[in-house]
């Protein structure tokens, strides 16, 4: 064979061939350092080792093949000014790849302490994907000024253009200070059963840049818009605690006993405070003669769940409880009825509590 074009191939076969050892060397190097990593992670009792294997991944690869593109590149035939460009790039993706790991360690170890401490600082997308932009426009300002391009023109046309975006984004800045000033304020909160005034209910399931979603209790999300959830009333059943009162109407005939129906009442409601899912089983349950209504003598109950949704299952077993002990002690729930009396042809209805018939 001609030494001379062995020789001239060797540019063409040598980088691709290095390129792609280093491609096979980083895949079982990473695997390698994560599985490692890994077991030592799990000797710790710090979280934030897991947090930065996490951040790791597949991070090992890319490094190893820009270390195989440094390497190779000198033995590419290209001109003198290309070798910079690419130069260049192994180094702006060299520094983007440190910058994806900050962003990972910073944004999931934000989250992990947020989860933590919610009574600080609420969990929510919003706060994590700041961090996270934050950190990546950090990184590509670095990337620009190592690259040789002078940073300050860019800060002050976006200094100039600032007023602009700001009125072409008015209703999207509104959403994200909206969203900022909920999260400050702690009144609404990731995980806090509301109601707003237009009717809508549900559970707070993240407050994003721009939304906050609702998930209803019929597993239904509900969008709606930062700045309009700051505009509107709201009822937070969490706030100031996640006790809630519960209040059950109830009739009995006028023939009762009230003190044998008041002492049944408080018998079976403090059963089902004890005995169901939900209920306070310390809370003394309260009864309450307020009316006397047309055929029934009528009274409030009251009784406390632990949390909103709990409210309806107690509802639920004391309405079914009471109605069965009411027939075993002989208590009446009167119907509606209505008295009609006819007097010379004509026919004047009266409420009251028999039905009878006068002519």
């Amino acid at each position: 064979m001609d030494t001379r074009h062995m020789f001239g191939i060797v540019p063409y076969i040598l980088p691709p061939s290095i390129i792609l050892v280093a491609i096979i060397v980083g895949s079982i190097a990473d695997r390698i350092i994560q599985r490692k990593l890994t077991k030592l992670a799990t000797k710790t009792r710090w979280e934030g080792d897991d947090i930065i294997i996490q951040a790791l991944q597949g991070i090992f690869k890319l490094w190893f093949l820009l270390f195989g593109i440094y390497v190779a590149l000198p033995l590419i035939p290209f001109k003198r000014e290309y070798h910079e460009i690419f130069t260049n790039i192994i180094v702006a993706s060299l520094i983007f790849s440190f910058t994806i790991i900050l962003a990972r360690i910073a944004s999931s170890y934000l989250a992990l302490k947020t989860q933590k401490v919610q009574t600080v600082l609420p969990s929510t997308s919003i706060i994590v994907n700041i961090t996270r932009w934050t950190i990546y426009v950090l990184g590509a300002l670095i990337i620009l000024q190592t690259m040789g391009i002078s940073i300050t023109p860019i800060l002050t046309a976006l200094g100039v253009g600032g007023l602009a975006v700001a009125l072409a984004l008015q209703d999207t800045l509104s959403n994200l200070f909206a969203g900022l000033h909920i999260l400050l304020t702690r009144q609404i909160r990731p995980g806090d059963y509301i109601k707003l005034s237009s009717g809508e209910e549900g559970i707070v399931a993240d407050i994003t840049w721009r939304n906050t979603t609702i998930q209803q209790l019929a597993n239904n999300l509900i969008i709606i818009p930062n700045s309009k959830l700051a505009n509107t009333i709201v009822i937070n059943h969490y706030l100031p605690e996640k006790d809630l009162s519960i209040t059950i109407p109830l009739g009995v005939s006028y023939e009762s006993n009230l003190e044998h129906v008041e002492h049944v009442t408080l018998e079976v409601a403090r059963e089902v405070l004890r005995e169901v899912p939900g209920g306070v089983p310390d809370f003394e349950p309260v009864i309450r003669f307020h009316t006397f209504g047309d055929f029934s003598i009528n009274c409030n109950v009251a009784l406390r769940a632990r949390e909103y949704a709990d409210q309806f299952l107690l509802r639920h077993e004391f309405i079914k409880r009471l109605h069965k002990r009411y027939a075993k002690e002989g208590i009446i729930i009167p119907y509606p009825t209505r008295t009609i009396y006819v007097e010379q042809g004509k026919e004047i209805p009266r409420n009251h509590t028999e039905q009878q018939n006068r002519v």
